[in-house]
Formats: C-alpha cells, sequence, structure tokens
C-alpha cells in the first residue's frame, strides 16, 4: 500500500475558508460566523475521503517572533489584523483536529511552513510521497520527487497538483530552488518582503532566464541597461536579504515519527461535541451519521445539564475547552423531543369530532394552523390533512381524503372558521397554508402572525427553518419529515402514503410547535423595536403575496419557440465567427480552452491574468476590457450572452407552466434578503436580463390572460436617489426633484461646475454611475473601470459630488458612526440590519460594514415602500371587486393583468397607492404603461 502523508498548512487553509464565505457567511442561530470552521473541516474531510491518505497532520504558525522578524523587524509588519471571526474560530478548528486524531503541530520561533518543509523533506525520504496542501505560492521551492504542493478545489475549482514540472512552468525556471530567487527579486506583498522596488514577477522571470540566480543577477547588474539596471544595483540588499526571508527551514527540530501521523478513527464524542456547538447538522451527520444532533447523543455525552431526577433542563451545554479551563460555553442541543415531551394529539377523523374541533376552534381568539401536502409547489399539490392548535402541548389533525370531492367537503366544513375575522391564524410560512386552501375555493380573513416573518425582522441572517427556531427557542427537535417519506430524491414519497398514527403526531406537532414559537417572538418584536415593520409591511404582505402566486402570469410558448430558434440561428453564427478568427476549433464553452487562444495564440494581453487553478481569467469583466482589441471578444460576449438567455430563460420558462393552469407562477421569498427586498424562484424574475435589447426580448413572452386583459406597468422613478435626498436632507438634491429636473443632468452640472444646458450626453452618463454608484461604496478605481475613464477623472467625479452635496457625505459618515455605537442601521419604518463587524479591527470586513450600514437604510426604505404600496393597492383592488389583478413584483416595479374595462378605474389607484405609501421630503413618482406583453409595458 501506497504510504500517502498530507500536511496541511492551517492558517492558509483557514484564511481562505473564512474570506470565501464572506459574502454569505454561515451563521450558527446565534448569529456566531463560522466561515472558517465550515471550510476548513469541508476541506478536512474531502482530503481523507477523495485522497485516502495513510498519514496526516496540520501545522500552525505560533505568536513567537521567529528568526525572520530578527533579521528585518517589518516581516508581515503591513498584515492586516485577522477578522475577529477568524481568530475566534481557530480554538474550534484545533479541537476538530483533535477529534479526528490528527496531529497539530506548532513550534515557537519558526512559521508553519518551515514545519511542514522540514518534515515534507524527512518522510519523503523515508519512502512517503508527501502532500503539501496549501494555496500559498512559496511553496514551490520544497517540491522535488515525491513531495507536492497540493491546492484543494475552490470556489468551483478542481483541486491542483504540482510537482518540479509543473512548479518549473509556472515560474519559468529551470529548476524548483530558483522559487526563491523569483521572491527575492519582486518581493512578496503579502509577508511584507521588499524585493527590488520596480521589479514585478514577468521582469523577475526574465532575468533568472538570463542569469539564473540572484546572485548572478546582482553580479551582472552593470550589463543590464537603463533604469532596471540603476533599480538592481539599488536594490541589491534588499534583494539578499529577500531571498533570505522567502527561504522555507527545512531543518526545523521536528521529527517525523510515522506511528504519530496515522490517520486513526475520529473521536465520535470530541466531534460531536463541537459540531453541535457549531450547528454542523449536516456535516455532523455526513461523518457521525444520521443520529447525530439528537437531544438522545447529547445526553449520552454527560455535557447536558440535569435536574435532581435526572431530566435535561435545558439547552445547556457545558463545554471546557483546552486552553482555557475556567471558560464555559452554552450550546444549542435540542434535548426535547416527542419522546420525552408531553403532548396530546388527537385525531379529528369523524364528522363528529370535526364539528366538535369546529365548535372549540371558533371560540378562540389564536389559533395556530398548518397543511400537510403531497408536495412542495402550493400551486400543483392536493391537501392531505389540517392541523390546528391553540394550547401549548396540544393539537389536532383532521385529515383529508384523496378523492377531490371528499377533500372539498371537509375543507368546506371549516369555511365558517377561514372566513372568521375575530382569530388570529398563527403560521410559519403562512404563504404556502393559505396558497394551499386558495385552490379549495377558500381564504383566510383574519389577521395572521407568520412565525418565520417575525424572527426574519428579530434576527434579519441566518436561518430560520421550524426545526432550527424549535430547537434554537424551544430545546425541541421535532419529528424529521425524513423519517415520514423517506430523504430527498427521486425515491422520497409523499404525505399520502404515511400511515395515520404518524401522520398525525408529525402535523400535530407542528401546529403545537409554531404556537409555542409566536409565544416567544411575540415578546422579542416590540423588544427589538420592529413591531411596526411587521404589523404594518410583512405580516399584511402575505395576503397580497399569496393572491399574486396564485392568479400567475400568461406565457407566450410559441413566441418563446420561435425565440429559441431565433437565438440558436445566432449562437451559432457567433460561434463559427469565433473559430473562424481564432483560426482553429476548439469548445468555446470550456475557460480554459478559449484562455488558451486568447492570450496564447491571439496574444491579446501580454499580462493577461490567471486564476488560483493556473488557467486564463475569461470572466465578462476581462473580455470587456479586450473588446477594442479584436472582433473576437464581441463574438465571444454575444455566444456567451445568447446561450444563457436560451438555456436560463427562453427554453426553461415553458417547463415551468402549471397544468392545472398553463401559467407560470413565480414564488416570492419574503424572508431572505437581509434589505427586505422581495425575491422570487422558479422562475426567478428579478434576473431576467433588461440591459440589452436581447435581455429584454424575454418579457415580450409574458402576456395578458386574454384578449379581454392588458398587462400593466407600474414603475418608481429613482427612488433609491430620492429616498437618500430625503434621509440625508441634501437641500441641493432635494430641490433639484422638487422642481422636477433631471436628476443625473443636475448632478452633472454641478459636479462638473458648468450651466445644466451645457451637460453632454457623456457628463449625464457619469454622473448618473456616480449617483447610484456613492450608496454602494464605489471607489474610484471602481467608477474608472464602470466608465472607461481615468482613474484621475473617476477620483475627480467623487470629489466634487460630495464638495456639492455635502450632507450626503455627512449622512454617509453619520450612519457608520450610527452602526459602531448601536450595532445595527435601520430604515425609515425601523426595519434593521445588526452589523457586528462595523468595529472589525480588519480593513476588509470593516470596509463590507461600513458599507452596508450606508445602503441598507436606502434600500430597505425601498423594500418598504413598495411593499406599502402594494398592501394599499391590493386592498383597494379587493374592496372595490376588481377584475384587474397584481400579479408580478421585481425591484421597484409592479405589473398588473387589467381588464381593458378597467384600466382608467385602475391607473389611479396605482398611482396613488405608489405615490403616498411612504411620503419622503421629496415628491414620489411612478410612471405606468401598458402593453400586449410586459416589454411593451414597460
Amino acid at each position: 500500500m501506497q504510504k500517502k502523508l498530507f500536511l496541511l498548512d492551517a492558517m492558509a487553509l483557514i484564511y481562505r475558508a473564512y474570506y470565501g464565505l464572506i459574502r454569505n457567511p454561515r451563521l450558527t442561530s446565534a448569529g456566531r460566523n463560522t466561515n472558517a470552521q465550515f471550510g476548513f473541516t469541508s476541506t478536512l474531510i474531502d482530503l481523507i475521503k477523495k485522497e485516502n491518505p495513510t498519514h496526516m497532520a496540520v501545522a500552525f504558525d505560533t505568536h513567537a517572533p521567529t528568526e525572520r522578524h530578527t533579521t528585518f523587524v517589518d516581516y508581515k509588519a503591513n498584515r492586516e489584523d485577522a477578522p475577529e471571526d477568524l481568530l475566534d474560530a481557530i480554538p474550534d478548528i484545533k479541537r476538530i483536529i483533535t477529534g479526528f486524531n490528527i496531529p497539530c503541530i506548532e513550534l515557537d520561533g519558526y512559521e508553519a511552513d518551515d514545519v511542514i518543509g522540514t518534515l515534507a523533506w524527512q518522510a519523503a525520504a523515508a519512502g512517503y510521497t508527501v502532500y503539501m496542501v496549501t494555496p500559498d505560492k512559496d511553496y514551490g521551492q520544497l517540491v522535488k520527487e515525491n513531495v507536492f504542493i497540493y491546492k484543494p478545489p475552490y470556489m468551483g475549482s478542481k483541486e491542483e497538483i504540482l510537482g518540479p514540472k509543473e512548479v518549473c512552468e509556472k515560474w519559468q525556471i529551470k529548476d524548483v530552488h530558483q522559487v526563491i530567487d523569483i521572491l527575492g527579486l519582486m518581493g512578496d506583498a503579502v509577508d511584507n518582503i521588499p524585493g527590488i522596488p520596480g521589479v514585478g514577477e514577468k521582469t523577475a522571470m526574465k532575468l533568472l532566464a538570463q542569469y539564473d540566480s540572484i546572485e548572478n543577477v546582482l553580479a551582472n547588474a552593470d550589463k543590464i541597461g537603463g533604469k532596471m539596471g540603476e533599480k538592481i544595483k539599488a536594490g541589491a540588499d534588499s534583494a539578499i536579504l529577500s531571498k533570505q526571508l522567502a527561504t522555507i527551514i527545512t531543518d526545523v527540530p521536528v521529527t517525523f515519527h510515522e506511528e504519530d501521523f496515522c490517520i486513526r478513527d475520529h473521536n465520535k464524542d470530541a466531534l460531536s461535541e463541537v459540531f453541535i456547538e457549531l450547528e454542523f447538522k449536516t456535516l455532523g451527520k455526513r461523518i457521525l451519521g444520521d443520529t447525530f444532533g439528537s437531544g438522545a447523543e447529547a445526553v449520552a455525552t454527560g455535557k447536558v445539564q440535569l435536574d435532581l431526577f435526572g431530566n435535561a433542563t435545558s439547552a445547556t451545554v457545558v463545554v471546557t475547552p483546552e486552553d482555557n479551563p475556567e471558560q464555559t460555553v452554552s450550546i444549542l442541543v435540542a434535548e426535547k423531543n416527542i419522546n420525552n415531551t408531553p403532548h396530546t394529539y388527537h385525531l379529528a377523523d369523524t364528522p363528529e369530532k370535526r364539528a366538535e374541533l369546529l365548535a372549540t376552534l371558533l371560540s378562540k381568539q389564536e389559533i395556530c394552523f398548518d397543511t400537510e401536502t403531497t408536495g412542495t409547489d402550493a400551486n400543483a399539490v392536493d391537501l392531505v390533512g389540517m392541523s390546528f392548535a391553540f394550547a401549548a402541548g396540544e393539537a389536532w389533525y383532521v385529515p383529508v381524503p384523496a378523492d377531490k370531492a371528499g377533500a372539498q367537503a371537509i375543507v368546506d366544513e371549516f369555511r365558517p372558521l377561514f372566513e372568521a375575522t375575530h382569530i388570529v391564524f398563527i403560521g410559519q410560512n403562512l404563504k404556502y397554508d393559505m396558497l394551499v386552501l386558495k385552490w379549495y375555493g377558500v381564504d383566510i380573513k383574519a389577521p395572521v402572525f407568520d412565525t418565520m416573518l417575525a424572527h426574519y425582522l428579530i434576527e434579519p441572517e441566518g436561518r430560520r427553518s421550524m426545526d432550527l427556531l424549535s430547537a434554537q427557542y424551544l430545546q425541541y427537535e421535532p419529528v424529521s419529515i425524513e423519517t415520514l417519506i423517506g430523504k430527498k430524491g427521486k425515491n422520497q414519497g409523499n404525505m399520502r402514503d404515511v400511515e395515520i398514527e404518524k401522520i398525525k403526531d408529525y402535523a400535530a406537532e407542528d401546529a403545537d410547535i409554531t404556537l409555542q414559537l409566536k409565544e416567544k417572538f411575540a415578546p422579542l418584536l416590540p423588544a427589538k423595536n420592529v413591531e411596526k415593520v411587521f404589523y404594518e409591511v410583512e405580516n399584511p404582505l402575505v395576503k397580497v403575496l399569496t393572491d399574486m402566486e396564485y392568479e400567475g402570469i400568461a406565457i407566450d410558448t410559441q413566441a418563446l419557440a420561435d425565440y429559441s430558434a431565433e437565438l440558436d440561428t445566432e449562437i451559432r453564427r457567433a460561434e463559427e465567427s469565433v473559430y473562424t478568427q481564432a483560426g482553429v476549433r476548439f469548445n468555446l464553452a470550456s475557460p480554459k480552452q478559449l484562455g488558451e487562444v486568447l492570450f496564447e495564440k491571439l496574444a491579446l494581453d501580454p499580462k493577461a491574468k490567471k486564476t488560483r487553478t493556473g488557467q486564463y481569467a475569461t470572466g465578462e469583466d476581462v473580455l470587456a476590457k479586450l473588446a477594442s482589441k479584436h472582433q473576437i471578444v464581441d463574438d465571444i460576449l454575444v455566444f456567451r450572452e445568447l446561450s444563457k438567455l436560451k438555456s436560463t430563460y427562453v427554453d426553461a420558462l415553458p417547463t415551468m407552466l402549471n397544468k392545472r393552469t398553463n401559467r407560470v407562477h413565480t414564488s416570492y421569498n419574503q424572508a431572505v434578503a437581509v434589505t427586505g427586498r422581495l425575491s422570487s424562484t422558479n422562475p426567478n424574475l428579478q434576473n431576467i436580463p433588461i440591459r440589452t435589447d436581447r435581455g429584454r426580448e424575454i418579457r415580450k413572452a409574458f402576456v395578458p390572460r386574454s384578449e379581454e386583459y392588458t398587462l400593466l406597468s407600474a414603475d418608481y422613478s429613482q427612488i433609491e436617489l430620492r429616498i437618500i435626498a430625503a434621509i440625508s436632507e441634501d437641500q441641493a438634491m432635494i430641490d433639484a426633484f422638487r422642481q422636477g429636473i433631471d436628476i443625473h443632468a443636475a448632478t452633472a452640472a454641478k459636479v462638473y461646475g458648468i450651466p445644466l444646458e451645457e451637460v453632454s450626453s457623456d457628463m449625464r452618463r457619469n454622473a448618473k454611475s456616480v449617483n447610484f454608484g456613492i450608496i454602494y461604496g464605489v471607489s474610484a478605481f471602481g467608477l474608472s473601470e464602470n466608465l472607461g475613464i481615468a482613474r484621475s477623472e473617476a477620483k475627480m467625479l467623487i470629489d466634487n459630488y460630495f464638495a456639492q452635496y455635502q450632507a450626503i457625505k455627512n449622512y454617509m459618515d453619520k450612519q457608520i458612526r450610527f452602526a459602531q455605537q448601536n450595532g445595527y442601521v435601520e430604515t425609515l419604518l425601523g426595519r434593521k440590519r445588526w452589523l457586528k463587524d462595523i468595529n472589525s479591527s480588519n480593513a476588509v470586513v470593516r470596509g463590507y460594514a461600513e458599507r452596508n450600514a450606508i445602503n441598507m437604510p436606502i434600500q430597505g426604505t425601498a423594500a418598504d415602500m413598495i411593499k406599502l404600496a402594494m398592501i394599499a393597492i391590493h386592498k383597494t383592488l379587493k374592496a372595490e371587486n376588481l377584475r384587474s389583478k397584481m400579479i408580478l413584483q421585481v425591484h421597484d416595479e409592479l405589473v398588473f393583468d387589467v381588464h381593458k374595462d378597467e384600466i382608467e378605474i385602475i391607473k389611479p389607484i396605482i398611482l396613488e397607492g405608489m405615490r403616498n405609501a411612504l411620503p419622503l421630503a421629496v415628491p414620489v413618482e411612478a410612471e405606468i404603461g401598458l402593453g400586449r406583453n410586459w416589454l411593451e409595458a414597460h
């Protein structure tokens, strides 16, 4: 058996894991960031399962100074402080590594790469094949026979294994020892290794190709003419020092004893403890089995606090970290479940029992309601049963027969309850249940309380499934649906197949637990000061979205088929044009092959950048900069755009037609975006591209329901700019809006210092980018990239903008200070976003939080405004019993299916609803359009 040793560079992998998830962080139910722990653990598990190492170790840096710090005081001095979340993760990661029975190795006075280099060479000499697991380029100097760099998969890329041949090819050198010379010449900004100022990677490679080593480069400095020769002479001492700093030590006082590094069975108790704390439920089950995370398992570890009678009293697990015996932390453990918690769940399966239940429910002021169905698409499922609860620990389940008539009859029995107005209906994601009922001709008339939305406002970030909320707030683990119908996949059954006793307990428990969650969340809403946005915006919107999803929208499938054929022709034309210009046929959909054609065969950019996997970067941003250099780039961009349009929308939309209605019914996600904006799925209407003519064409396929109807689009005009003008109280911008002046032209006049009538179209375009970019924290670099202008001009635009709109700059500074002092920012209605990184010592992490502090109140207020408009308009349409329906919401736009006889009736309803939804210090404007399809209406 081949002996394989994997040596992991802990900090390099931890940093990579943390930043890889920074925009979509993994948060525990308590809001703790677990990016680093999750990413590192996933890498570790994948390595073990995929590569089957026989031996493994993980090397850490220590805080003690090394010889490099003694030699060069500024070594690594310019490194940004690590994010607090990342530092907090290190003890967890060490516990995880130890739980896998893998040694953690660290040695004062040496860095992890020194430890790894020493062990790697010792193990290779002992007959091992060694893989140094790291993304760090410095390790190239260590590869030799049987010693390789192993770069794990990252951001969708494949793993990369580099031996001497690959390292030499990467750096264009003859021997891996020259990696040190490369680094000595070019330096390393990350480690603050100076190198020779003015010598970059490509220059360093050219110099070594001619002179072999730094010493020879310096010895021949007189032969190197011009400024480069002068730079080399001036930087001679720096180069020698840098080579010394970049050299990895391979005689560290550590010894490879193979018995210490063997892969062994993991310590189940240790891993269970840390995985429960970090809420790694799926990861835990992957390693520890399907029983992981149960309350019984937690009790079995002996860590749950027990009362005098041996019963678990709370969800607190006492953990004593090895490095701090005085510290204990609380861990989320759901030790309660249906088997150890008193409950009374009734089966109402006869007319008499249903009548008795109905009479009881009608006497209550609040009830919790839930449905069981045959699937997850509310517009395509059948009702299996209904559950009700009004007191903790007790609930009722009403089964419904499979035949439509029998099911309808039972639903009709409960119609007086659903149409009562004195009862508050409580539920988790009530929109789903209300939508199911609509297919049985029933609307819930009473007010609602959605626990999912309550938690969304209390904790906008993170997960909020009922099971997780139950564990977090009630310390209770509900019955898993997978125990009833199996795991997700083609073999999963449905609730119709489940025996009645099991489904009774499962369904009744759902209603019971949701009711108990409501009791937890109701007092938290005023405590967090978010009850206004809950009761006035999110809760009332549930009924609006229910009706919109029920209506759906008609699709012209023939138009899509015709467009698909048209796109196919254009895609082939663009593809053939690319092959002709390239002089070779290749896989145009392969970034690797495309990069080789563009940057090796056609040599479009001598400074072409490469990705982490070593292939050329060919993203849209890269190609856009090359468009002026060769026609082939335009054809590639056309090929990509049209291929995506065809597969993602044109060919996919007809497959989404509902069999009952022959319409498309998008599903709106109300509790996802932390800004409060709605998102949609199946299809994702927000992502339909509208910036290009080809993208806009897709909207042509969305049509009215019949010849008697037309589509109406109502769109807010520059709403985010109006909001920032109002909340910043910038008088210049307020005046422009009040006077009805083109705000982008007005901005251009101010930042360029010219009269309004002299503003050119280019000036207006630039000012528009500044107007919208400022609230998203655009930099001079970003603006210059977006507009294709010099960075100096971009900086001038931004500086002039702030000089002219001083109140907006004051607003931005004020928001950051407020967030730093309070830990959150909020919209005009009080929707909050918590920014725990706002005071981070790490500039990257802190900057991300600062940008959110500035733009969330603007985006969130815009989201609140259109939601209020939707509620008001929907209420009026209902009250006046109009045939016209609101059917779509996309960003700042509402779309209506309007009966032609009601056009003049509905226009003022819509405009009034949108303009007066949330009054500002500036006029709020909306524009209306009509058409035979969505494109024409917009």
